[in-house]
């Protein structure tokens, strides 16, 4: 995400209680995850800003700032958990038509504002990933992620 879009990303999703953020290198990225300095100092700002809307929502702990992954580590990840879904503007299923696990873990990717590739989201359906949208109108990446929580959050038991 360009500017900073990434940093209110992480702080809406912390907010609306993300377990942990993964930075994608998706194909189609504005702003690029670069190796080195500048890379580990975009990072280091996300973790910042995580740790203040952590606390500024009174949560009881932080949630974790991984490393960037490419497309082939996101696939990996999402064939090990309980749910995957990729929202996409063109999914035919909507976001509440999924089966939610009881338990385990629930990946949700967003991709960026200029769009997740046919071949990424054939990556990530192969991995196992459900392609979901939330509703007819199509969000920013910077709010989407934190909307579809909401939405995850009213349609499981957590935030019973």
């Amino acid at each position: 995400m360009k500017g900073d879009r990434g940093e209110l990303a992480v702080e809406l999703t912390t907010e609306a209680g993300v377990d942990e953020i993964v930075p994608w290198r998706a194909e189609r990225c504005v702003a690029r995850w670069d190796d080195g300095p500048r890379g580990d100092k975009a990072l280091a700002r996300w973790r910042t800003t995580a740790r203040e809307a952590a606390k500024q929502a009174r949560r009881a702990w932080c949630p974790e700032v991984r490393p960037p992954v490419d497309t082939v580590a996101l696939a990996a990840l999402a064939s090990t958990v309980g749910c995957a879904l990729v929202l996409h503007e063109s999914a035919e299923r909507g976001l509440a038509s999924v089966p939610l696990p009881d338990s385990g873990d629930v990946l949700l990717v967003v991709g960026p504002e200029g769009g997740i590739t046919e071949a990424e989201l054939g990556a990530l359906a192969a991995a196992g990933a459900v392609v979901v949208r939330l509703g007819p109108t199509v969000l920013r990446a910077s709010s989407a992620a934190a909307v579809a929580l909401g939405a995850l959050g009213a349609l499981t038991r957590r935030w019973q």
